[in-house]
C-alpha cells in the first residue's frame, strides 16, 4: 500500500491544467492568487444519509433537524476488500499516468469521444482492462446494477499536494446511460452535489426510520430552502461503491473540493451506454461493437 500512494517528484512538478482551471502546482508556480475566482460556497449544508436516502441538514447550522428526500443514490459500503484495493492500485499503477486538469491524472480506458459534435472512435480501444472483469461481474450481482455493461472506464488519481479537485459537473447523457458507478479506492472523500435550478426544496423534520417506515412517520413539509443555495454532502468510505441515477444523475452536479482530499485517492468510474446506442436505438450496431470491445477485458489505457 505504501508503494500505491507514493508519489514521484516529477509528478509533483509537473501540471495538465488548462484555461481557468488550476492545482496548486501552477498556482506556486505563477505566484500570488490564482487568476480565476472560486464559486461561491452554498450557504446551506445538507449531509446524505444512505440509511433513509435523505439529505439532513448538518448540525449546528439553520437547517439542523431538517430533510428532504435525495433519491437516486445507492452506496455500497466495503465493496472491496483491502487486498483487492491494494492490488487494483498496483495494477493500475504499472501503466503511465496522464497529467489531467484541476491537479488529477488519468487512465482511460474507451472511445475517443467528441461530445459536442455526438462523434465517436474506436481506434486504439482495446476494452477495459483484464483487472476489471471481476469488478463488473460483482456489480452484477447487486439490486439495481442487474445487466450493468460498462462500456468506459476512466480512473482518476487525486493527490492533495497537488491540490487535486473536480469541478461541478454532469456527466453526458448522449453516450453514456443511466447509471454512472464509481468504486472509491484508498481514502475516504466526500462527493459534493448541487443544482442551478430556480426554485425550492420543501423540507421535513429529519426522519429517523429505516426507509420503509418513514411512510407514516413523515411530518409534512413546513419549511423550504433555495435549491442553489444548497449543496449535499454524500461521504464515500474507501473501498466503496457509489451509483448515481435518476435526478442525482441527471439534475444534481457533482464535485471533489480540494478540502476533501486528504491522502492520494483513485476513483475508478464505469459508463454504460444510453438508449441511444441499445437494441432499437438508432445507434444500436455500434453500441453492439462497443459492448464487445469493452468486455474483451483486454484494454490498455488510451
Amino acid at each position: 500500500m505504501a508503494a500505491a500512494a507514493a508519489e514521484t517528484p516529477e509528478v509533483l512538478r509537473e501540471c495538465g491544467c488548462k484555461g481557468i482551471r488550476t492545482c496548486l502546482i501552477c498556482e506556486r508556480q505563477r505566484g500570488g492568487d490564482p487568476p480565476w475566482e472560486l464559486p461561491p460556497a452554498k450557504t446551506y449544508r445538507f449531509i446524505y444519509c444512505s440509511d433513509t436516502g435523505w439529505a439532513v441538514g448538518a448540525e449546528e447550522s439553520d437547517f439542523e433537524g431538517w430533510a428532504f428526500p435525495f433519491p437516486g443514490v445507492m452506496l455500497i459500503e466495503d465493496f472491496v476488500t483491502r487486498e483487492e484495493e491494494a492490488e487494483l492500485v498496483r495494477l493500475m499503477d504499472r501503466d503511465p499516468w496522464k497529467l489531467s486538469q484541476s491537479g488529477r491524472r488519468k487512465q482511460d480506458y474507451g472511445p475517443k469521444v467528441n461530445f459536442r459534435k455526438q462523434k465517436l472512435k474506436t481506434e486504439g480501444f482495446c476494452g477495459l482492462p483484464s483487472f476489471s472483469r471481476e469488478v463488473v461481474r460483482r456489480m452484477g450481482l447487486y439490486p439495481g446494477l442487474e445487466g450493468f455493461r460498462p462500456v468506459e472506464q476512466c480512473n482518476l488519481d487525486y493527490c492533495p499536494e497537488r491540490g487535486s479537485a473536480i469541478d461541478p459537473h454532469l456527466d453526458d447523457a448522449w453516450l453514456w446511460g443511466e447509471r454512472l458507478v464509481s468504486l472509491n479506492l484508498l481514502s475516504p472523500t466526500v462527493l459534493s452535489m448541487c443544482r442551478e435550478a430556480p426554485g425550492s426544496l420543501l423540507l421535513c423534520s429529519a426522519p429517523s426510520a429505516a426507509p420503509e417506515a418513514l411512510v407514516d412517520s413523515v411530518i409534512a413539509p413546513s419549511r423550504s430552502v433555495l435549491c442553489q443555495e444548497v449543496e449535499v454532502a454524500i461521504p464515500l468510505p474507501a473501498r466503496s461503491l457509489l451509483v448515481l441515477t435518476g435526478a442525482a444523475r441527471h439534475q444534481w452536479k457533482h464535485a471533489i473540493h480540494r478540502r476533501h482530499i486528504e491522502a492520494r485517492r483513485v476513483c475508478v468510474t464505469f459508463r454504460e451506454l444510453s438508449a441511444e446506442f441499445g437494441p432499437g436505438g438508432g445507434q444500436q450496431e455500434l453500441g453492439q461493437e462497443l459492448l464487445r470491445i469493452a468486455l474483451s477485458f483486454q484494454g490498455r489505457p488510451v
